[in-house]
């Protein structure tokens, strides 16, 4: 198995990071969250231009059929921008359900929209506090309607139709399809730790839906969740690793007692750690990567724990790049705290750390006793 990407993989990375890099450089979030609007609709459609937001998608629905390889590389790239864009909510998980699950009428719907830019897509599965399971869905649907309430439903605010995980006619929790701009549906929107994604309140109340033809039970929704997770671990890679050169290079520059505090081991000591963690989480990753791609038989287990160890890298991250910082790091002026409430937003998308490492350790007994 060869688990490094491609050499066009590796040459559009470059295209990926320079786009970004120019039109994010350092402190352009804080300037868009400070003018009120963290939703670049322009840099949306742009990257919907340059085909990234439909790499994976079929060319019959305005895709470029690139594969997920390119896809998970382009979310590393997000992880270290933190671009103001719905990426994940729309490209992981909406766009992800509709190709695994949905008709073709409703791939036609909505996933060329997607690709251009045009339209965007989020996921409603959770309802408050508590990870992803069965028992944990009230919502819903009876008669091609959703009754129920969702949250954090992460760019909620901004999102054109929502894949909604509700109860049927036999009590078995599926997704539906709901168009966020129809009667019925209300979005209130709730305190949020990322600035730039905003999550809402979604009350569903008799909103018109429809199934999502090959979604109707459990195991579908934790399918979604699976390749999901590990494009979320590609951008909380891609966040670790900008947290740990943001430390390094700020551990080079800034000198105490005529020395750069790079050199004192205790910092050295902080940035080791986050080095080997981010390489771990790396690693996993691209294990990740292999499995979506290629639809393994061990994707399951490649999901847990890219996302154990991406979620552990990231959070580790930014803490010690908020430290290493010292009283800067904790200001506005500093991009720190950015990476800091990225990284816990991403920490509980999808199901907690006791979540997947509880996964895992299910997936691994079935395993050994299969």
């Amino acid at each position: 198995m060869n688990f490094d990407f491609s050499d066009d993989v590796t040459t559009m990375r470059g295209e990926v990071r320079r786009l970004l890099h120019d039109r994010f450089p350092r402190g352009a979030v804080r300037q868009q969250v400070d003018a009120g609007a963290p939703f670049d609709r322009d840099l949306w459609r742009e990257l919907g231009a340059m085909g990234w937001l439909g790499v994976a998608l079929p060319e019959a629905v305005g895709g470029a059929d690139l594969g997920y390889e390119a896809l998970c590389m382009i979310a590393e790239e997000i992880g270290g921008a933190l671009p103001p864009a719905p990426f994940a909510s729309s490209v992981y998980f909406a766009a992800e359900a509709l190709v695994l699950f949905g008709s073709a009428e409703q791939q036609v719907r909505w996933l060329p929209g997607i690709a251009a830019g045009e339209a965007v897509g989020t996921v409603a599965i959770a309802e408050g506090i508590g990870d992803p399971r069965p028992g944990g869905i009230a919502t819903v649907a009876a008669k091609g309607a959703l009754t129920g309430v969702k949250l954090p439903v992460v760019d909620g605010d901004i999102a054109d139709f929502a894949v909604v995980a509700a109860k049927g006619a036999g009590g078995e929790p599926g997704l539906w399809l709901v168009d966020l701009t129809a009667p019925g549906v209300t979005r209130e929107a709730i305190e949020s730790l990322d600035l730039v994604r905003r999550s809402v309140r979604l009350t569903l109340d008799g909103a018109a839906a429809e199934p999502l033809p090959g979604g109707q039970d459990w195991p579908a929704i934790e399918r979604l969740l699976d390749r999901a997770a590990i494009l979320v671990a590609f951008e909380q890679v891609g966040g670790a690793q900008a947290a740990l050169d943001m430390a390094v290079g700020y551990a080079q520059d800034r000198f105490a007692f005529g020395r750069s505090i790079g050199s004192f081991q205790a910092i050295k000591h902080k940035l080791a750690d986050v080095y080997v963690a981010t390489e771990l989480a790396r690693s996993n990753a691209y294990f990740g990567a292999w499995a979506i791609a290629n639809d393994a038989a061990d994707l399951p287990v490649a999901a847990a724990t890219a996302r154990i160890a991406a979620t552990d890298a990231f959070s580790l991250a930014a803490q010690e790049n908020i430290q290493t910082h010292g009283g800067m790091g904790f200001t506005w002026d500093s991009d720190c705290h950015l990476f800091y409430r990225r990284a816990r937003e991403l920490a509980v998308v999808a199901g907690s750390q006791r979540y997947w490492r509880r996964r895992l350790i299910d997936r691994l007994d079935a395993q050994n006793h299969g």
